[in-house]
């Protein structure tokens, strides 16, 4: 019997010809990412057990995203513990605020993370891996262990294979999907399987999806408990791999006889578009039952939808308009080069132009309210990958979750808006 994508990726980290699902293994991954909010916490515990260097610097990259501006003396602080433990585990590869990016983002257009590429990341949206064919697993608070030992115990997971049928419709994007899929994935959901510490794994008409459209895929399952995401490398995403990667890489793709946990199948042909309403992506909507919602705060970038082509989406309906009065439109790039690029080519005009407000390459918003926070009883509608109460400050105010075109379009009516409705100049 075949494997799956996840399990041919685990053999290979941990040395194995084979491993099967519910197998336990000690990958070791191709390197390690730590990001700026939890690097104090595995230093001091690895200094407490006198622990004074991890297992490879070279293996390992410390990244700056969540708290890139520094708005109180606690971020402050932590920026400069982490400089000065870079220094002390002699890390190389430290993305400090200002120099990367998102970390689940930047790597990707770096060519850090390629089809087949194993790692172990501290931050569950590292599941972004998966829209280039990689494979990446969170350990959380284990991070500590495998910054001392480079590997830690790890439970091959199970995999879901979710088989696309049919195209979306022009207006209808790739986040729309997410939150139907996110929906379908919740407990009692329409697709009738269960994703918790599972890989779900895309198949039959993903042709249409480019890179940053898969990566917005990989975000709401997530929040569902995916453990993973996994697309077959087209030969698109492969030449756009190839001209970036820093390494040799072999892409992995799973076998036609390969074991799945389930196997269901969804018909996108006749989605509309959609938003998730307070309460996380699941809570998908269309559109129309909430359009014309008069609208506050306005957010593009995160995780979720913070690639080039998220950028351009907005910026064309965005192009000859300005933000309605009363309303912010907050941007945030994935990466730095996207916000170098932004600039080259007059996206940052358009922005600025509107009246948007841009915060540097990072998480941005999305970052559990550190920067561009709601008012009580204000009303956002934003790209982020969670709408929880009280992510974005108060606790009363509605969080929608949209696609960057409907973003835009809310942003310059005011209103909760199908990007339809506002054809782009």
């Amino acid at each position: 019997m075949g494997m799956t994508a996840a399990e041919k990726i685990l053999a290979r980290a941990s040395g194995l010809k084979e491993t099967r699902a519910g197998a336990i293994v000690y990958p070791v991954p191709d390197f390690v990412t730590i990001h700026d909010g939890v690097v104090m916490g595995a230093k001091q515990e690895l200094d407490a057990l006198g622990i004074n260097r991890v297992f490879d610097p070279a293996r390992v990259m410390m990244v700056t995203d969540h708290d890139v501006l520094y708005m109180n003396e606690r971020a402050v602080a932590r920026g400069a513990f982490n400089r000065t433990a870079a220094r002390a585990w002699g890390i190389a590869n430290f993305y400090d605020a200002g120099q990367g990016g998102h970390g689940h983002v930047f790597p990707i257009e770096q060519g850090i993370v390629s089809p087949g590429t194993f790692y172990f990341d501290n931050d569950r949206h590292c599941t972004n891996a998966g829209g280039i064919g990689a494979l990446a697993i969170r350990v959380g608070t284990d991070m500590s262990r495998v910054l001392a030992t480079g590997t830690t115990w790890t439970l091959v997971p199970r995999t879901v294979k979710l088989t696309i049928k049919g195209s979306l419709r022009p207006g209808v994007y790739a986040r729309d999907l997410g939150f139907k899929i996110a929906q379908g994935l919740c407990a009692g959901g329409f697709l009738g399987v269960d994703i918790d510490y599972r890989v779900l794994e895309f198949a039959g008409d993903i042709e249409q999806f480019g890179l940053a459209a898969r990566v917005s895929l990989c975000s709401s399952p997530t929040e569902m408990r995916a453990i993973g995401i996994f697309f077959p490398p087209s030969p698109e995403i492969l030449e756009y791999a190839t001209a970036r990667a820093k390494r040799p890489f072999k892409a992995v793709y799973p076998d036609a006889d390969a074991a799945y946990d389930a196997e269901v199948e969804f018909d996108v042909s006749g989605l509309e578009p959609q938003v998730a309403l307070t309460g996380g992506p699941h809570k998908a909507a269309n559109l129309a039952t909430v359009a014309g919602t008069p609208v506050n705060h306005t957010f593009i970038g995160s995780c979720g939808s913070g690639m080039w082509d998220d950028l351009a989406e907005g910026a064309k309906i965005l192009k000859g308009r300005r933000v309605a009065p009363g309303v912010r439109l907050i941007v945030a790039p994935g990466s730095e080069a996207s916000t170098h690029r932004m600039r080259r080519e007059g996206l940052l005009e358009i922005y600025q132009e509107a009246g948007a407000m841009m915060l540097p390459a990072g998480c941005g918003v999305c970052a559990s309210g550190r920067a561009g926070l709601v008012h009580t009883g204000e009303v956002s509608i934003s790209t982020a990958v969670a709408n929880g109460a009280g992510r974005f400050g108060a606790k009363d105010a509605r969080l929608f979750l949209a696609s960057p075109a409907t973003v835009a379009a809310s942003a310059v009516t005011g209103v909760i808006a199908d990007p339809r409705s506002v054809p782009a100049n």
